[in-house]
């Protein structure tokens, strides 16, 4: 991902294009217009903490909200210190299907990439 695949804030999440195109898609395919993509860290995984990437029509006290081309992206308060600068694409290779994140604040990870310290 280069820096002009992606639509760049100050801080908080950096989503890509290729990654608000298939979130863009999946609602499209659940029929709901009314839903934001929720990006928040929880306890858990072999390193610590595990991220969670789900829709969500809650708006919670506290949350950061960053719009990318019209896809919403929420993170509550107790995640967005994980998660500033980090940044979210999706790949579509013949090896794997799914989407990335790049996380600055990450000082370790898991092998299977889901979770991090």
């Amino acid at each position: 991902m280069s820096v002009s695949d992606k639509t760049a804030v100050s801080d908080g999440i950096i989503l890509s294009d290729a990654a608000a195109a298939k979130v863009k898609s999946l609602l499209e395919q659940e029929g709901r217009d009314d839903l934001a993509l929720r990006v928040a860290v929880q306890p858990g995984g072999c390193s610590g903490l595990r991220y969670q990437l789900f829709f969500d029509e809650r708006s919670l006290d506290g949350d950061v909200v960053k719009d990318f081309d019209g896809v919403k992206v929420v993170t509550d308060r107790m995640s967005a210190p994980y998660l500033g600068g980090a940044s979210i694409d999706f790949v579509d290779t013949i090896e794997k299907q799914g989407f990335t994140i790049d996380n600055p604040n990450a000082t370790g990870s898991c092998a299977c990439g889901d979770s991090f310290s």
